[in-house]
């Protein structure tokens, strides 16, 4: 359960009535209960995500400022988002600066992979939340500070759900599915499709092996985000990197 956006909270409330006594009487207080609850909860929500969204802006104003590309890799487990990010930041280093925030439950592991690169990083462990917010990138840009005319990659914690509520002032969003995934990602989790500009499809040496078919997993993608951009490419053989490259450069200030 995440303790910062509440989710999965509706099933943690168990009230038991004796239903030999009153019935209408306890239907009726139970769905008084029910109501109250419900505007507790959407009014808790509303309040978290417009503070959000001022620190959000806070950080989008600082970006702005240094002339830094921040961009959100979001995607779930298992992607292999930190290994397209490890593989981008070897390759690149000497054309671009770069910066890193990894974003983790639990463990440093990925951060450990992103500084033996010698990119500078900062560990962000959510604990039980299930996503970074804008007052945690705001703390790990205090740490990290980051140099003008820079990259900045946030690596998000694996989610495909709480991430897309939550604007961490970034100038983009990348979202990375792997063809091991299944074609109906971005219908099954529209939200983080329809909030990115780009998705990555990683792990394409193992077509071959799977039957996934990228054509129509593209399409899916383009139901729910008519402007989404696509890139095919193996973070591992290496093959459709000079693509991802190029547009990290062409977007870069």
């Amino acid at each position: 359960m995440c303790n910062t956006c509440g989710c999965g909270n509706n099933g943690d409330h168990h009230h038991h009535h004796d239903h030999d006594h009153d019935h209408d009487h306890d239907h009726d207080h139970n769905h008084s209960h029910a109501q109250n609850e419900g505007k507790v909860t959407i009014s808790l929500e509303r309040e978290i995500l417009e503070t959000n969204n001022r620190l959000a802006e806070r950080n989008r104003g600082f970006f702005e400022a240094r002339n830094i590309f921040a961009v959100n890799l979001v995607s779930s487990p298992g992607s292999g988002k930190t290994t397209l990010l490890e593989k981008t930041l070897q390759s690149m280093q000497g054309k671009l600066k770069f910066y890193v925030i990894e974003g983790d439950q639990q463990t440093s592991n990925d951060a450990a992979r992103i500084e033996a690169t010698g990119v500078p990083v900062v560990q962000v462990n959510t604990g039980s939340g299930c996503h970074l917010d804008a007052l945690m990138v705001n703390r790990a840009l205090k740490e990290l500070d980051p140099a003008a005319d820079s990259v900045l990659f946030i690596e998000n914690v694996g989610n495909l759900i709480c991430p897309a509520m939550f604007d961490l002032g970034e100038e983009t969003r990348v979202v990375v599915m792997s063809v091991t995934e299944g074609e109906d990602k971005p219908l099954k989790y529209p939200d983080i499709f329809r909030s990115a500009d780009m998705c990555v499809v990683n792990k394409t040496d193992l077509l071959p092996y799977l039957d996934f078919n990228v054509a129509r997993a593209i399409a899916n993608g383009l139901h729910v985000n008519g402007n989404l951009k696509f890139i095919e490419l193996s973070a591992k053989t290496g093959e459709g990197m000079e693509e991802w490259f190029r547009w990290i450069s062409a977007n870069s200030r």
